[in-house]
């Protein structure tokens, strides 16, 4: 879905795009075509989800970074303020997408709910050494990181949305949909920890979403078909600019989204 691939694809290449210059560095980079803002959030989520966010120190990610310490205060503040990047990159595409699809849906919520999913698995299969495992760790819910759980919140209020509307309002309630809508797409947080992830999962835990809210097999099958057309595509009269036909929403997803060392979510750098 070109909407949802833009965002994605875009939220990167801004977040990428300007850094403040630095102190020279101990060795040289590892990839010489990855900022070092963007080195400094990979080195971090490997040694937080490896290690455990107490264990790691801003010492450690700059010694794996190839930099001194010094050097990573001219990109971040501190620990904190690594860790809720890397939390925040992990949420907020999926949260613009999800605006873009309720505002576009309105008339085909199932087909909206599906290319959501589908797009929020291909995002957290992506995050950085699954940082999204570290959600439920007692040192996110402290208040510093009230931002990330704020937006995670919003998204799943999406959910619940979408979910009702799929189900006509026959299904649960509204926060319970929603718990759950959120719950099934994370799945893949955990079904990646331990090696089970298999190619094809995005589609599966996207059709689980619509069973789980009462749609039966020839709904569901309509709505990746509706999905894949572009349902949430923008207006005739903006996509008639477009000269390339629209993909799919997995497609478009895995085509655009960055490596595992660019960011895939971001908010504006601090100031």
């Amino acid at each position: 879905m070109a909407v949802g691939a833009a965002i994605i694809g875009g939220v990167a290449e801004a977040e990428l795009g300007r850094r403040r210059a630095g102190r020279p560095r101990l060795r040289p980079a590892s990839d010489t075509e990855v900022a070092p803002r963007a080195e400094i959030l990979d080195a971090a989520a490997e040694l937080f989800v490896s290690q455990g966010l107490a264990a790691t120190t801003t010492r450690q990610i700059a010694a794996r970074v190839g930099i001194r310490q010094a050097s990573l205060y001219y990109y971040f503040a501190g620990k904190d303020e690594i860790l809720l990047e890397l939390l925040t990159q992990s949420v907020r595409p999926s949260l613009e997408v999800a605006a873009e699809l309720e505002s576009r849906c309105r008339d085909d919520p199932a087909a909206g709910l599906y290319a959501l999913a589908l797009i929020d698995v291909a995002t957290l299969t992506r995050a950085p050494h699954n940082v999204a495992t570290l959600y439920l760790t007692p040192e996110v819910q402290a208040q510093e990181f009230a931002p990330f759980r704020a937006e995670r919140a919003q998204l799943q209020a999406v959910y619940g949305r979408l979910g009702q509307a799929a189900s006509a309002g026959h299904g649960m309630d509204e926060p319970l949909t929603a718990a759950l809508l959120m719950q099934l797409v994370e799945s893949v947080i955990q079904l990646r920890r331990t090696g089970a992830l298999r190619d094809g999962y995005g589609h599966e835990i996207a059709a689980a979403c619509l069973r789980l809210v009462g749609l039966g097999p020839a709904e569901v099958a309509r709505a990746r078909t509706r999905a894949a057309a572009g349902l949430a595509a923008p207006p005739t009269a903006e996509r008639s600019a477009e000269s390339s036909p629209e993909s799919s929403p997995e497609s478009s997803a895995e085509s655009s989204a960055p490596g595992a060392r660019e960011n895939l979510r971001s908010r504006p750098a601090p100031a």
